[in-house]
């Protein structure tokens, strides 16, 4: 919860602006500024004060514990021009806090944090648990002086400019060690642990047994990633509060599943009991990974037969490749998400013009891996590769990076050996009808006139079912200048079931610069006028000018109250 403290008119009206954005999210603290910052800070996770910064600073002064533990707060001044990153940067989420508050109220974030002011990664923000000289390992890479990173297991890193060799280090590792002077220890969850239980079997028995494997072999339950079983064994309450208490998701497995996993130890006591010949040997292998602790089974104090047994594996850490799509160009229409992919990956792969869109957005250290026109699949293998090899890759591609773009090319070189992430952007189309006015209101489809990869005889027809169905066509790759007549063809083949005067939108670079748009008809339409910049939609027979704009009606508003349907059809289509 975010609880938000105002003293003045201007604040309150900045506050209950930030309230109503998120409600689920906020919580307004009246009444006298001291008491209320007290209340809030003992309440909540983040504090957002539209008070002075040295106003908050004397009252949150007595306050302040741990920095592990206090909340994140960002001040914001009574003119509304900065959100400021007061304390708890990362610990509290300030920093983010206060991009998200500077992007809701058009203020502009500061944030003092030093990691973040010059784009390293936090060490304490990579999402694994962190041990050891946090602050002068990262005041070295702040320094630019030499880090090495003993990587134990692999596993996908954002770029933090480390080598081979260094006075300090970064110690990748799940194995149960202290960390060295100089050196910071990262666990990432490499460990499953598969866990079989006899019915009842105690929560303390499951939980004793794991974490005595786990420390018997030298393992950090830093590092534990999941325990796994059965199905038959999903309610089972010593294991769901085993996991509980490990902090950890309990992931299962059908018998069938688990009874096809070869496995050194298997017995006909589960087989009876489950269907399978192996729960816990079986539940931690199913994934694949190297076996660290076989079949083990639980001791009680009691003499009384062992309820439970577990076994331990460590899962290679998988590659990252995330594919993204930067939006038809303008900034402001590249997504938060695909801005957090681009500073996570350690290795971005791209076509030149696309890299140089966004490189100022990328991490010091980001290898970049970049190609001309023409070289798609090389740069899908590329990042296939690259992925492979345990890196965290991004391979970008324009407006949605699965319309026209890397995502085919990509996923067609990728297998279930790497993570692959999908990162949605404002494709031309959408851009364009956005420019032109809401010529997508019903049915349509793209469709590229490029025979680069597609036989003309194939375009075609799907040019012709378009236009036979009386769908909204947009057309990509349009005209260039070794292809001049496949353009003047798709529109023949149009007219033959649409008006001279079907409304048509051309746009050309939309969202950039020398952004253009016009509406002309499809008989009016000169194909010398259009180029592979340019986006061209074709109305269908419904579609109209209206003041200048070209738009594509729904269908019921549009229709006659005898053929418009029934109201429940139109409150479907409301939606």
């Amino acid at each position: 919860m975010i609880g938000l403290i105002s003293a003045t008119a201007a604040g309150a009206a900045a506050r209950d602006r930030l309230a109503a954005a998120w409600p689920d999210r906020t919580r307004v603290y009246d009444g006298p500024v001291k008491d209320a910052v007290r209340r809030a800070f003992a309440e909540c996770e983040q504090l957002v004060c539209f008070l002075a910064t040295g106003a908050v600073v004397r009252l949150i002064a007595p306050l302040l514990g741990d920095k592990a533990a206090d909340p994140g707060v960002v001040c914001v001044d009574e003119g509304g021009r900065f959100a400021v990153s007061l304390v708890g940067g990362h610990g509290g989420g300030a920093n983010e806090l206060a991009r998200e508050v500077g992007e809701l109220l058009a203020a502009e974030p500061v944030v003092t944090t030093a990691t973040d002011a010059v784009g390293v990664p936090g060490l304490d923000t990579l999402g694994l648990p962190v041990e050891g000289d946090v602050a002068g390992v990262s005041r070295a890479l702040l320094d630019g002086e030499p880090v090495a990173l003993k990587a134990e297991v692999s596993w996908p890193l954002p770029p933090l400019r480390i080598g081979a060799e260094g006075a300090y280090a970064i110690r990748l590792t799940d194995r149960l060690v202290e960390p060295a002077e100089r050196e910071v220890v990262l666990r990432p969850p490499t460990l499953v642990v598969g866990v079989g239980a006899s019915k009842g079997a105690p929560v303390d028995e499951v939980l004793g047994l794991v974490e005595s494997a786990l420390r018997d072999a030298g393992l950090s339950a830093g590092s534990l990633a999941e325990l796994a079983t059965v199905d038959a064994k999903a309610d089972e309450p010593g294991i769901v509060e085993a996991a509980r208490g490990l902090g950890v998701p309990l992931v299962t497995h059908s018998a069938e599943e688990l009874a096809a996993v070869e496995v050194p130890n298997p017995s006909d006591a589960p087989l009876a009991a489950v269907g399978t010949p192996s729960v816990a040997e079986a539940a931690a292998l199913v994934g694949g990974g190297e076996l660290l602790v076989p079949k083990r089974k639980s001791e009680r104090a009691d003499g009384q037969p062992a309820m439970a047994t577990c076994a331990v594996v460590r899962r290679p850490g998988r590659g990252r490749l995330a594919v993204v799509g930067l939006g038809p160009g303008a900034r402001d229409l590249l997504t938060p998400r695909a801005k957090d992919e681009l500073r996570r990956a350690s290795v971005l792969v791209g076509l030149d013009q696309y890299v140089d869109q966004i490189r100022d957005l990328l991490r010091p250290g980001t290898l970049i891996l970049e190609s001309g026109l023409g070289a798609e699949e090389e740069r899908a293998r590329t990042a296939v590769a690259e992925a492979r090899k345990g890196q965290a890759v991004a391979l970008i591609g324009s407006g949605d990076a699965g319309v026209y773009a890397m995502a085919s090319p990509a996923l067609a070189e990728a297998s279930d050996d790497i993570d692959v992430i999908g990162v949605p952007g404002v494709t031309a189309a959408l851009a364009a009808a956005a420019i032109l006015g809401a010529p997508l209101g019903h049915d349509h489809v793209s469709i590229s006139l490029s025979d680069l990869h597609t036989p003309w005889e194939v375009i075609e027809r799907r040019v012709r079912a378009a236009a036979e169905a009386d769908i909204v066509v947009t057309f990509y790759n349009p005209r260039s200048r070794g292809r001049h007549w496949q353009l003047p063809k798709a529109l023949a083949i149009l007219a033959e079931h649409r008006e001279p005067t079907t409304p048509v939108g051309v746009v050309r670079n939309a969202s950039r610069p020398d952004e253009s748009g016009r509406l002309t008809t499809l008989g009016a339409l000169d194909p010398a006028t259009v180029d592979m910049m340019t986006v061209v939609t074709v109305g269908n027979t419904a579609t109209r000018d209206i003041a200048g704009r070209m738009v594509t009606p729904r269908g019921y508003r549009w229709q006659a109250p005898s053929i418009s349907g029934s109201a429940a059809d139109q409150q479907e289509d409301a939606r």
